[in-house]
């Protein structure tokens, strides 16, 4: 049962938003008698508290939430959804507006539902939650399949990997191809080197589930071509270069890359946008054993230049070399790439503000405000031509790291962009794929990064 439903002739509780101390006087349609109840019970009307009040027969007849007053710098927009979590079992529907309009109201509706994502394939939760009727002027299809692509991919995330290997993640892209009538297809272990992909190839050589790309395309052929691209490393020991184990926590998550591309995808293909959508997804397990790739060797790329492996641990930038690569050569007129790739990227800017690289200012504006639209924050760094440099190999023509400790998110989107020519706009993000704690719209866990933010600018280029 999906949480946002229709209106209908049941009986919806509403929710009542009030701002600061003001609610007592604010002419609310509730009774004398429940208001002074609130009053008694310490509520103020601080933003994100709240208070049940009870009717008559004792039922209950509504709810206050407190939200930020006009005063407030940053306002969180997803706040009200908090309510999903806090609620008893019903269904509720948003008995006064927002601050801030239908965007806001569309934002509440969303953060309802993905506040109240549970993962369950281990340890089920059988509470029944609350239910929001739809806000009129907030289209229930739109919100429905957003928070659909970020269950799908807090869900593979969330996995560990010995459920989440190349075998399942290679089932994950099948399904939901499948899903939206198309067919995925794979080219894995050996045939990588028969159809020149060698870095993905020796990157995923040493583990158990071979390497492979899997790939599918949706649309009309000759629609304008947007091409996604995301880095399925299974788990990460770090190769040879190997992680110290607190490092290793976490690494079931640096498949987080191809979950956003699937996000984004069903979110595409849902809508039906008019795009010849592509998606790419390397799939490797980056494992220890007598054949993995060893710090010094070098390897050719599917772009034809030589890449000296610097360090074993810097193992997605190689794979998504090949695969962005062969997305070029069919010369797209949006190519985005998605990858948990470096931890220079949270040091500078936190686990929940990803980077974004391009050299394409106008799609970076227009990044930036589709991020601020729909509350899914990134921040433009920058491709500082004079750090390419310190990627020059001493015996091949190109490291897979720099030679010096700084700058190592953007010193790694300069790998990158070596092997994108063609594309007529390429995006490089640096996400984090997790979110170290609960907060409104986002539980601990799994998360969906910037594939919300690109569904409403593709939304908008192609669809209005």
């Amino acid at each position: 049962m999906h949480l946002l439903v229709p209106h209908s002739a049941d009986a919806a509780i509403p929710i009542f938003f009030v701002e600061g101390p003001a609610w007592w006087d604010g002419g609310l349609p509730v009774q004398a008698a429940a208001l002074a109840f609130a009053r008694a019970s310490g509520f103020e009307g601080k933003s994100g508290q709240h208070c049940l009040l009870p009717g008559q027969d004792g039922a209950l007849a509504g709810v206050l939430f407190g939200v930020p007053g006009a005063e407030a710098r940053h306002p969180d927009p997803f706040l009200a959804g908090r309510l999903s979590t806090l609620l008893p079992p019903g269904l509720y529907r948003f008995g006064s507006q927002l601050p801030g309009g239908p965007r806001a109201t569309e934002l509440a509706a969303l953060s309802w539902c993905l506040s109240a994502y549970r993962f369950e394939r281990y340890k089920k939760n059988r509470a029944e939650l609350p239910r929001l009727q739809c806000p009129e002027g907030v289209d229930p299809a739109r919100v429905r399949r957003m928070a659909e692509g970020v269950s799908l991919a807090r869900d593979l995330v969330n996995t560990p990997a010995n459920d989440m290997g190349p075998d399942a993640l290679e089932s994950a892209v099948r399904d939901l191809a499948e899903r939206h009538g198309v067919k995925a297809t794979t080219i894995a272990g050996d045939d990588l080197l028969r159809q020149n992909f060698p870095l993905i190839h020796a990157v995923g050589r040493a583990a158990d589930q071979p390497p492979r790309l899997v790939e599918f395309a949706w649309g009309d052929a000759g629609a304008p071509k947007v091409t996604l691209v995301g880095k399925g490393v299974c788990f990460d020991t770090g190769g040879l270069d190997i992680k110290p184990s607190s490092a290793m926590l976490l690494m079931k998550k640096d498949m987080a890359g191809a979950a956003t591309a699937l996000a984004l995808a069903h979110m595409i293909m849902d809508a039906n946008l008019p795009v010849r959508l592509r998606v790419l997804v390397p799939i490797v397990e980056n494992a220890i054993a007598g054949n993995a790739f060893r710090p010094g060797d070098i390897y050719p790329s599917r772009k034809g230049l030589n890449v000296e492996i610097g360090n074993t641990d810097a193992e997605g930038r190689l794979i998504l070399a090949d695969a962005l690569t062969l997305a070029a050569e069919e010369k797209p007129e949006l190519m985005f790439d998605f990858a948990t790739l470096t931890g220079a990227a949270r040091v500078a800017l936190g686990p929940d503000l990803p980077p974004f690289y391009t050299d394409d200012d106008s799609l970076a504006v227009e990044i930036a405000t589709a991020g601020s639209r729909v509350n899914d924050p990134v921040w433009r760094m920058p491709l500082w031509q004079p750090y390419d440099a310190l990627l020059d190999g001493k015996i091949s023509q190109i490291n897979n790291v720099s030679n010096g400790p700084f700058a190592g998110s953007i010193t790694a989107a300069l790998f990158l962009r070596r092997f994108v020519e063609g594309a007529t706009s390429w995006v490089h993000f640096d996400i984090y794929g997790w979110s170290p704690k609960t907060k409104p719209g986002s539980p601990e866990g799994g998360e969906t990064q910037t594939a919300r933010l690109l569904y409403d600018l593709l939304e908008t280029r192609y669809e209005r």
